[in-house]
Protein backbone atom coordinates (compact mmCIF):
# COMPACT_ATOMS: atom_id res chain seq x y z
CA UNK A 1 0.00 0.00 0.00
CA UNK A 2 1.62 3.27 -0.90
CA UNK A 3 -0.37 5.40 2.34
CA UNK A 4 1.30 9.00 0.92
CA UNK A 5 -0.45 8.53 -2.35
CA UNK A 6 -3.34 7.87 -1.05
CA UNK A 7 -3.70 10.23 1.36
CA UNK A 8 -2.86 13.02 -1.16
CA UNK A 9 -5.52 11.88 -3.13
CA UNK A 10 -8.07 12.91 0.07
CA UNK A 11 -6.23 16.28 -0.07
CA UNK A 12 -9.09 18.14 -1.00
CA UNK A 13 -11.49 16.65 1.28
CA UNK A 14 -8.77 17.41 4.30
CA UNK A 15 -8.68 20.32 3.25
CA UNK A 16 -12.35 21.26 3.30
CA UNK A 17 -12.77 19.42 6.76
CA UNK A 18 -10.02 21.58 8.05
CA UNK A 19 -11.02 24.72 7.34
CA UNK A 20 -14.96 23.93 8.44
CA UNK A 21 -13.64 22.89 11.90
CA UNK A 22 -11.44 26.30 11.96
CA UNK A 23 -14.52 27.95 11.92
CA UNK A 24 -16.46 26.56 14.68
CA UNK A 25 -13.86 26.65 17.47
CA UNK A 26 -14.99 25.15 21.04
CA UNK A 27 -13.54 25.50 24.06
CA UNK A 28 -12.85 23.05 26.69
CA UNK A 29 -14.20 19.39 27.62
CA UNK A 30 -17.70 19.74 25.66
CA UNK A 31 -17.11 19.97 22.00
CA UNK A 32 -20.55 19.31 20.63
CA UNK A 33 -20.57 20.97 16.89
CA UNK A 34 -16.94 19.34 16.73
CA UNK A 35 -17.87 15.90 17.57
CA UNK A 36 -20.75 16.22 15.36
CA UNK A 37 -18.70 17.19 12.76
CA UNK A 38 -15.91 14.25 13.16
CA UNK A 39 -19.18 11.88 13.98
CA UNK A 40 -20.28 12.87 10.25
CA UNK A 41 -16.84 12.12 8.54
CA UNK A 42 -16.41 8.63 10.11
CA UNK A 43 -19.70 7.41 9.21
CA UNK A 44 -19.72 4.34 7.42
CA UNK A 45 -16.33 3.79 8.30
CA UNK A 46 -15.67 0.04 10.04
CA UNK A 47 -15.06 1.14 13.14
CA UNK A 48 -16.08 0.61 16.65
CA UNK A 49 -16.63 3.93 18.21
CA UNK A 50 -17.26 4.77 21.86
CA UNK A 51 -18.69 8.15 23.07
CA UNK A 52 -17.53 10.12 25.65
CA UNK A 53 -19.98 10.26 29.12
CA UNK A 54 -18.37 13.24 30.67
CA UNK A 55 -16.67 15.26 27.87
CA UNK A 56 -17.00 15.18 23.72
CA UNK A 57 -14.49 12.61 23.43
CA UNK A 58 -14.65 9.91 20.65
CA UNK A 59 -13.00 6.53 20.61
CA UNK A 60 -12.43 4.25 17.66
CA UNK A 61 -11.28 0.97 17.27
CA UNK A 62 -10.39 -0.09 13.82
CA UNK A 63 -10.08 -4.07 13.69
CA UNK A 64 -7.57 -5.33 11.19
CA UNK A 65 -8.01 -8.61 9.60
CA UNK A 66 -5.84 -10.71 11.52
CA UNK A 67 -5.18 -10.57 15.37
CA UNK A 68 -1.80 -8.35 17.08
CA UNK A 69 -0.57 -5.85 18.32
CA UNK A 70 -2.25 -2.81 19.46
CA UNK A 71 -1.61 1.15 18.27
CA UNK A 72 -3.16 4.00 19.56
CA UNK A 73 -3.49 7.40 18.00
CA UNK A 74 -4.23 10.97 19.07
CA UNK A 75 -5.85 14.29 17.93
CA UNK A 76 -6.68 16.97 19.87
CA UNK A 77 -9.89 18.64 19.03
CA UNK A 78 -10.35 21.94 21.21
CA UNK A 79 -9.48 25.63 20.44
CA UNK A 80 -8.54 28.40 22.58
CA UNK A 81 -10.51 31.63 23.60
CA UNK A 82 -8.82 34.03 21.81
CA UNK A 83 -10.52 36.16 19.01
CA UNK A 84 -9.05 35.55 15.63
CA UNK A 85 -7.11 38.24 13.80
CA UNK A 86 -5.86 36.26 10.91
CA UNK A 87 -8.22 37.73 8.25
CA UNK A 88 -8.33 34.36 6.71
CA UNK A 89 -11.87 33.73 4.68
CA UNK A 90 -12.77 30.67 6.64
CA UNK A 91 -11.66 32.55 9.73
CA UNK A 92 -13.69 31.93 12.61
CA UNK A 93 -15.90 34.87 14.49
CA UNK A 94 -17.04 33.66 17.94
CA UNK A 95 -14.26 34.70 20.00
CA UNK A 96 -13.04 31.77 19.80
CA UNK A 97 -9.64 30.47 17.42
CA UNK A 98 -8.20 26.97 16.70
CA UNK A 99 -4.99 29.07 17.52
CA UNK A 100 -3.05 25.67 18.38
CA UNK A 101 -3.81 24.05 15.23
CA UNK A 102 -5.93 20.88 16.66
CA UNK A 103 -7.83 21.63 13.60
CA UNK A 104 -5.35 20.16 11.99
CA UNK A 105 -4.70 17.38 14.29
CA UNK A 106 -8.30 16.25 14.26
CA UNK A 107 -7.97 16.58 10.57
CA UNK A 108 -5.41 14.54 10.03
CA UNK A 109 -6.75 11.68 12.65
CA UNK A 110 -9.86 11.54 10.51
CA UNK A 111 -8.06 10.68 7.35
CA UNK A 112 -5.67 8.45 8.85
CA UNK A 113 -9.14 6.65 9.43
CA UNK A 114 -10.17 6.57 6.70
CA UNK A 115 -7.06 5.51 4.85
CA UNK A 116 -6.54 2.63 7.27
CA UNK A 117 -9.92 1.51 7.02
CA UNK A 118 -9.46 1.02 3.53
CA UNK A 119 -7.00 -1.20 4.29
CA UNK A 120 -8.16 -2.79 7.11
CA UNK A 121 -7.78 -6.36 4.96
CA UNK A 122 -3.80 -6.05 5.28
CA UNK A 123 -3.60 -4.97 9.04
CA UNK A 124 -2.40 -7.16 11.53
CA UNK A 125 -3.94 -5.78 15.02
CA UNK A 126 -5.85 -3.03 15.92
CA UNK A 127 -5.97 1.07 15.72
CA UNK A 128 -7.51 2.76 18.46
CA UNK A 129 -8.11 6.53 17.19
CA UNK A 130 -8.32 9.03 20.26
CA UNK A 131 -9.93 12.22 19.76
CA UNK A 132 -9.66 13.97 22.93
CA UNK A 133 -10.69 17.42 24.00
CA UNK A 134 -9.94 19.78 26.28
CA UNK A 135 -6.18 19.35 25.91
CA UNK A 136 -6.01 23.34 26.42
CA UNK A 137 -5.68 23.61 30.32
CA UNK A 138 -8.67 21.04 30.68
CA UNK A 139 -6.54 17.61 30.95
CA UNK A 140 -8.79 15.65 28.93
CA UNK A 141 -6.34 13.04 28.49
CA UNK A 142 -6.33 12.45 32.24
CA UNK A 143 -10.72 11.84 31.87
CA UNK A 144 -10.46 9.95 28.89
CA UNK A 145 -8.06 7.60 30.49
CA UNK A 146 -10.20 7.74 33.74
CA UNK A 147 -13.07 6.64 30.83
CA UNK A 148 -11.63 3.48 30.04
CA UNK A 149 -9.21 5.16 26.83
CA UNK A 150 -6.73 2.07 27.15
CA UNK A 151 -8.77 -0.62 27.03
CA UNK A 152 -10.72 0.36 24.35
CA UNK A 153 -9.30 -2.01 22.01
CA UNK A 154 -10.10 -5.06 24.35
CA UNK A 155 -6.18 -5.00 25.89
CA UNK A 156 -3.87 -1.95 26.48
CA UNK A 157 -2.25 -0.28 23.15
CA UNK A 158 1.45 -1.38 22.62
CA UNK A 159 2.72 1.99 21.50
CA UNK A 160 0.86 5.42 21.09
CA UNK A 161 1.97 8.39 18.81
CA UNK A 162 0.66 11.91 18.48
CA UNK A 163 1.78 14.74 16.10
CA UNK A 164 1.24 18.76 16.89
CA UNK A 165 1.67 21.23 14.53
CA UNK A 166 3.64 24.59 14.87
CA UNK A 167 3.01 28.17 13.01
CA UNK A 168 6.61 29.05 13.65
CA UNK A 169 10.36 27.47 14.28
CA UNK A 170 10.14 24.47 12.00
CA UNK A 171 9.81 24.54 8.24
CA UNK A 172 6.78 23.33 6.85
CA UNK A 173 6.28 20.22 6.16
CA UNK A 174 9.18 19.13 8.49
CA UNK A 175 8.62 17.04 11.35
CA UNK A 176 10.97 16.61 14.41
CA UNK A 177 10.97 14.50 17.64
CA UNK A 178 13.55 13.33 20.50
CA UNK A 179 13.70 10.29 23.09
CA UNK A 180 13.06 11.26 26.21
CA UNK A 181 11.82 14.60 28.13
CA UNK A 182 10.45 16.08 24.86
CA UNK A 183 7.73 18.81 26.45
CA UNK A 184 7.63 20.14 29.71
CA UNK A 185 5.83 19.88 33.15
CA UNK A 186 3.36 22.43 33.76
CA UNK A 187 1.96 23.77 36.85
CA UNK A 188 0.31 26.97 38.20
CA UNK A 189 0.80 29.24 41.61
CA UNK A 190 -1.78 31.83 42.84
CA UNK A 191 -0.65 33.98 45.33
CA UNK A 192 -2.92 35.97 47.41
CA UNK A 193 -0.97 38.34 49.52
CA UNK A 194 -3.48 39.64 52.61
CA UNK A 195 -2.47 43.09 53.67
CA UNK A 196 -4.02 46.34 55.39
CA UNK A 197 -4.84 49.19 53.28
CA UNK A 198 -4.64 52.89 53.41
CA UNK A 199 -3.47 56.23 52.23
CA UNK A 200 -1.06 56.39 49.34
CA UNK A 201 0.52 58.85 51.04
CA UNK A 202 1.30 56.82 54.46
CA UNK A 203 2.15 53.71 53.68
CA UNK A 204 3.74 53.34 57.50
CA UNK A 205 0.27 53.20 58.23
CA UNK A 206 -0.57 50.05 56.56
CA UNK A 207 0.62 46.76 55.16
CA UNK A 208 1.20 46.94 51.50
CA UNK A 209 0.15 44.13 49.90
CA UNK A 210 1.62 45.27 46.71
CA UNK A 211 5.16 45.84 47.41
CA UNK A 212 4.69 42.74 49.21
CA UNK A 213 4.11 40.73 45.90
CA UNK A 214 6.24 42.46 44.03
CA UNK A 215 8.90 40.96 46.58
CA UNK A 216 7.67 37.63 45.91
CA UNK A 217 7.82 38.00 42.18
CA UNK A 218 11.59 38.90 42.50
CA UNK A 219 11.81 36.52 45.15
CA UNK A 220 10.95 33.39 43.02
CA UNK A 221 12.70 34.33 40.18
CA UNK A 222 16.24 34.44 42.55
CA UNK A 223 15.20 31.73 44.07
CA UNK A 224 14.92 29.55 41.37
CA UNK A 225 18.56 30.91 39.85
CA UNK A 226 19.95 29.50 43.30
CA UNK A 227 18.54 26.62 43.69
CA UNK A 228 17.93 24.38 39.86
CA UNK A 229 20.80 22.90 38.01
CA UNK A 230 20.96 24.93 34.75
CA UNK A 231 20.99 22.20 32.83
CA UNK A 232 17.34 20.89 34.58
CA UNK A 233 15.88 24.17 34.13
CA UNK A 234 13.12 25.79 35.29
CA UNK A 235 10.76 28.46 34.33
CA UNK A 236 8.51 30.64 36.05
CA UNK A 237 6.53 33.02 34.50
CA UNK A 238 4.13 35.69 36.42
CA UNK A 239 1.02 36.07 33.99
CA UNK A 240 -1.18 38.10 35.82
CA UNK A 241 -0.91 40.47 38.91
CA UNK A 242 -4.13 42.31 40.31
CA UNK A 243 -4.22 44.91 42.99
CA UNK A 244 -5.72 48.12 43.58
CA UNK A 245 -8.69 50.70 42.42
CA UNK A 246 -6.80 53.68 42.20
CA UNK A 247 -3.38 55.21 42.23
CA UNK A 248 -3.09 56.80 45.40
CA UNK A 249 -5.51 53.62 47.64
CA UNK A 250 -2.86 51.14 48.74
CA UNK A 251 -5.58 48.32 48.51
CA UNK A 252 -5.94 45.26 51.11
CA UNK A 253 -5.14 42.23 48.82
CA UNK A 254 -2.88 41.74 45.93
CA UNK A 255 -3.41 38.21 43.61
CA UNK A 256 -0.56 37.24 40.92
CA UNK A 257 -0.45 33.85 39.47
CA UNK A 258 2.59 32.09 37.44
CA UNK A 259 2.90 29.39 35.39
CA UNK A 260 5.85 27.28 36.03
CA UNK A 261 7.37 24.69 33.70
CA UNK A 262 10.36 22.38 34.65
CA UNK A 263 11.56 19.25 32.29
CA UNK A 264 12.23 16.01 34.94
CA UNK A 265 9.44 15.05 37.69
CA UNK A 266 12.39 15.73 40.14
CA UNK A 267 12.34 19.78 39.81
CA UNK A 268 8.74 19.42 39.49
CA UNK A 269 8.43 17.46 42.79
CA UNK A 270 10.85 20.63 44.45
CA UNK A 271 8.96 23.22 42.64
CA UNK A 272 5.71 22.87 45.10
CA UNK A 273 7.08 23.32 48.61
CA UNK A 274 9.94 25.77 47.64
CA UNK A 275 7.66 28.13 46.14
CA UNK A 276 5.18 28.38 48.42
CA UNK A 277 8.04 28.62 51.25
CA UNK A 278 9.43 31.30 49.53
CA UNK A 279 5.74 33.08 49.70
CA UNK A 280 5.80 32.94 53.04
CA UNK A 281 9.02 33.90 53.78
CA UNK A 282 8.52 37.29 52.36
CA UNK A 283 5.22 37.43 53.57
CA UNK A 284 6.47 37.22 57.41
CA UNK A 285 9.45 40.30 56.40
CA UNK A 286 6.51 42.50 55.35
CA UNK A 287 4.18 41.49 58.50
CA UNK A 288 1.60 40.87 55.91
CA UNK A 289 -0.52 37.44 55.29
CA UNK A 290 -0.54 35.06 52.05
CA UNK A 291 -1.97 32.09 50.50
CA UNK A 292 0.08 30.27 47.91
CA UNK A 293 -1.56 27.72 46.23
CA UNK A 294 0.73 25.40 43.96
CA UNK A 295 -0.95 22.89 41.59
CA UNK A 296 0.43 20.36 39.72
CA UNK A 297 -1.42 20.57 35.87
CA UNK A 298 0.71 18.38 33.65
CA UNK A 299 3.87 16.13 33.89
CA UNK A 300 6.80 15.56 31.83
CA UNK A 301 6.16 14.43 28.25
CA UNK A 302 8.55 11.99 27.89
CA UNK A 303 9.14 9.88 24.75
CA UNK A 304 10.26 6.46 24.72
CA UNK A 305 13.73 6.46 23.13
CA UNK A 306 13.15 3.30 21.01
CA UNK A 307 9.59 4.55 19.92
CA UNK A 308 10.88 8.02 19.22
CA UNK A 309 13.74 6.38 16.97
CA UNK A 310 11.24 4.15 14.73
CA UNK A 311 9.06 7.53 14.08
CA UNK A 312 11.84 9.07 13.02
CA UNK A 313 12.83 6.09 10.59
CA UNK A 314 9.21 6.26 9.54
CA UNK A 315 9.14 10.22 8.36
CA UNK A 316 12.73 9.21 6.55
CA UNK A 317 11.44 6.29 5.14
CA UNK A 318 8.42 7.56 3.99
CA UNK A 319 8.62 11.12 3.38
CA UNK A 320 12.08 11.96 2.81
CA UNK A 321 15.26 12.93 4.42
CA UNK A 322 14.31 16.79 4.16
CA UNK A 323 11.15 15.63 6.12
CA UNK A 324 12.60 15.18 9.51
CA UNK A 325 15.08 16.95 11.96
CA UNK A 326 16.19 15.53 15.53
CA UNK A 327 14.90 18.44 18.12
CA UNK A 328 18.27 19.01 20.20
CA UNK A 329 16.33 20.23 23.51
CA UNK A 330 12.73 19.23 24.88
CA UNK A 331 10.04 22.28 24.09
CA UNK A 332 9.00 24.55 26.66
CA UNK A 333 5.31 23.90 25.98
CA UNK A 334 3.38 21.28 27.99
CA UNK A 335 1.03 18.58 26.73
CA UNK A 336 -1.71 16.17 28.40
CA UNK A 337 -0.89 13.44 25.94
CA UNK A 338 2.23 13.24 28.73
CA UNK A 339 -0.41 11.39 30.61
CA UNK A 340 -0.66 8.63 28.03
CA UNK A 341 2.96 8.16 27.34
CA UNK A 342 3.33 7.38 31.40
CA UNK A 343 1.21 4.49 30.36
CA UNK A 344 2.17 3.07 27.43
CA UNK A 345 5.52 3.65 25.05
CA UNK A 346 5.22 6.11 22.81
CA UNK A 347 6.17 9.48 21.13
CA UNK A 348 5.10 12.71 20.16
CA UNK A 349 6.27 14.70 17.04
CA UNK A 350 6.07 18.46 15.80
CA UNK A 351 4.99 19.36 12.37
CA UNK A 352 5.96 22.49 11.15
CA UNK A 353 3.21 24.44 9.44
CA UNK A 354 4.21 27.83 8.98
CA UNK A 355 2.08 29.82 6.04
CA UNK A 356 3.66 30.09 2.80
CA UNK A 357 6.06 32.30 2.16
CA UNK A 358 6.25 32.71 6.27
CA UNK A 359 9.89 32.44 7.85
CA UNK A 360 9.47 29.96 10.48
CA UNK A 361 11.28 31.86 12.90
CA UNK A 362 9.66 35.11 13.34
CA UNK A 363 5.90 33.74 11.80
CA UNK A 364 2.89 34.12 14.48
CA UNK A 365 3.81 31.55 16.76
CA UNK A 366 0.74 28.86 18.35
CA UNK A 367 -1.94 30.59 20.63
CA UNK A 368 -1.29 33.74 18.45
CA UNK A 369 -4.21 35.70 17.30
CA UNK A 370 -2.74 35.70 14.16
CA UNK A 371 -1.26 32.00 14.02
CA UNK A 372 -1.80 30.52 10.44
CA UNK A 373 -0.94 27.37 9.66
CA UNK A 374 -0.49 25.70 6.22
CA UNK A 375 -3.59 23.33 4.85
CA UNK A 376 -0.32 21.65 2.48
CA UNK A 377 0.93 19.56 5.54
CA UNK A 378 -2.34 17.94 5.93
CA UNK A 379 -1.87 14.74 3.54
CA UNK A 380 1.46 13.99 4.65
CA UNK A 381 0.27 14.33 8.55
CA UNK A 382 -2.16 11.99 7.39
CA UNK A 383 0.09 9.26 5.86
CA UNK A 384 2.32 9.68 8.65
CA UNK A 385 -0.29 8.49 11.14
CA UNK A 386 -0.97 6.07 9.10
CA UNK A 387 2.40 4.47 8.44
CA UNK A 388 3.15 4.98 12.02
CA UNK A 389 0.10 2.73 12.69
CA UNK A 390 1.06 -0.06 9.99
CA UNK A 391 4.60 -0.69 10.66
CA UNK A 392 4.02 -0.69 14.48
CA UNK A 393 1.46 -3.42 14.05
CA UNK A 394 4.29 -5.49 11.94
CA UNK A 395 7.09 -4.57 14.15
CA UNK A 396 7.71 -7.50 17.14
CA UNK A 397 6.80 -6.14 20.08
CA UNK A 398 9.63 -7.35 23.10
Amino acid sequence: MNLRDDARALSDDLVRLRRSLHRIPEVGLDLPRTQEAVLTELDGLPLELTLGEGLSSITAVLRGAAPGPVVLLRGDMDALPVAERTGLDFAADNGRMHACGHDLHTTMLTGAATLLSAHRDQLAGDVVFMFQPGEEGFDGARHMLAEGLLDAAGRRPDAAYAVHVMSAGLPSGVFGTRGGPALAAADDLRVTVRGAGGHGSMPHRAKDPVQAGCAMVTALQAWITRTFDVFDPVILTVGTFHAGTQQNVIPDTAVFEATVRSFSSAAQARLKDGTVEVCRGIAAAYGVEVDAEFTHLYPVTVNDHTEAEFAAHTVRETLGEEHFVPLPRPLHGSEDFSRVLAEIPGAMLTLGAPPAGADPEHAPNNHSPRAEFDDTVLADGTALYAELATRRLTRPTA
